[in-house]
């Protein structure tokens, strides 16, 4: 499979993916900055400036500005009776710190209130130690001046992509992990994993490469193993417990499986803060279930959600969100007699 456009091939593959569609309906492509994947795309007297594949003239600032914070976010969402994690921001570290007997007994998030991929997010189940907890809140506060200490709200992980009025994409994100062969440690295993052509670094593959790194290993020893570990036949190793693709995750397309009730609490979330374009992160913990107050939860609006992931899915067919952009941004596709 090829998932790279010729002569673009050092942009981030969601702008190839754009770029690629552009030029089948006969779109001029012009690329302003390469570093920043920033593209001018043209047809007859119709000019359109992209960023990144996703930001565009469709969104307003403000809404781009809202997505970014996370605590706003959610107070916006809560407004409008759509369920988000119960939890606080601390903009001082020693007041995140002093909080520790509040969520000790507690399954919960510590994530800065304004970055995305997953970075300096905590994900601590089943207690917390006050060592671990000032360790996390110290993490965050190093990505950010404002952290989010909130609910850890149990199911599985989907990203909904709305574009316009309606989901273009859904899909469940697995966090990175390996299957064992009762033969080959952890490290090998993630070796073997890694390649897969799908996986690459640097967002130029539809999946990041496993990485073996800290997080990794403190990951393990939590579960008391470690790299070296030989997981039996069948036996699912997972690495981290976020599930970013940027850490390495697994993107399995479940567009058709979900419900329309959460499509509709998708849509309606990104209309809450103006968006057009959005990548909402909502957890269900049973898909085959209408939306209850204990069965869902929004955990993140995303203003530049990446398209690759939805066009080249680890397992799935491709939803073209491109398609779904560019007849937004009104070049509609051209049909030949």
């Amino acid at each position: 499979m090829n998932f790279t456009t010729s002569g673009y091939e050092d942009l981030e593959l969601s702008t190839q993916v754009l770029i690629s569609e552009a030029l089948n309906r006969g779109i001029d492509v012009e690329v302003l900055d390469r570093c920043d994947n920033f593209i001018c795309l043209r047809r007859d007297d119709k000019t359109e400036y992209v960023r990144q594949a996703t930001r565009t003239s469709a969104d307003t600032y403000i809404s781009a500005l809202i997505m970014e914070n996370k605590e706003v976010t959610k107070k916006i969402l809560r407004e409008q009776g759509i369920r988000v994690p119960a939890g606080e921001i601390y903009r001082k570290i020693e007041d995140a710190i002093a909080s520790y007997d509040e969520y000790a007994g507690s399954d919960i998030v510590i994530k800065p209130n304004s970055t995305n991929f997953g970075e300096a997010v905590s994900v601590i189940t089943g207690g917390i130690s006050a060592g671990v907890f000032s360790e996390a809140v110290t993490e965050a506060f190093k990505a950010d001046e404002a952290v989010i200490i909130e609910e850890f709200i149990h199911g599985r992980e989907f990203r909904f992509l709305v574009i316009g009025d309606s989901v273009t994409g859904v899909l469940h994100r697995v966090p990175a992990n390996v299957t064992g062969n009762g033969i080959n440690t952890v490290r090998e295993l993630i070796n073997i994993k890694n390649k897969n052509p799908l996986r690459g670094e640097g967002y130029n593959r539809p999946l990041e490469k496993i990485q073996a790194g800290r997080h990794e290993e403190e990951f393990l020893k939590l579960h008391g193993k470690d790299f070296n570990y030989i997981p039996q036949s069948g036996e699912t190793v997972y690495l981290r417990k976020n599930s970013n693709i940027s850490t390495g995750g697994d993107s399995i397309d479940f567009t058709d499986k979900i419900m329309n009730e959460y499509k509709d609490i998708a849509v309606r979330a990104a209309k809450s803060v103006g968006a057009k374009i959005c990548g909402a992160d909502i957890i269900i913990s049973d898909i085959n279930a209408e939306p209850a107050d204990d069965n869902y939860g929004i955990i993140e609006l995303n203003f530049n959600p990446a398209i690759h992931i939805h066009t080249f899915p680890l397992d799935g067919e491709n939803r073209h969100p491109a398609k779904a952009i560019l007849d937004l941004l009104g070049f509609k596709e051209i049909k030949h007699a």
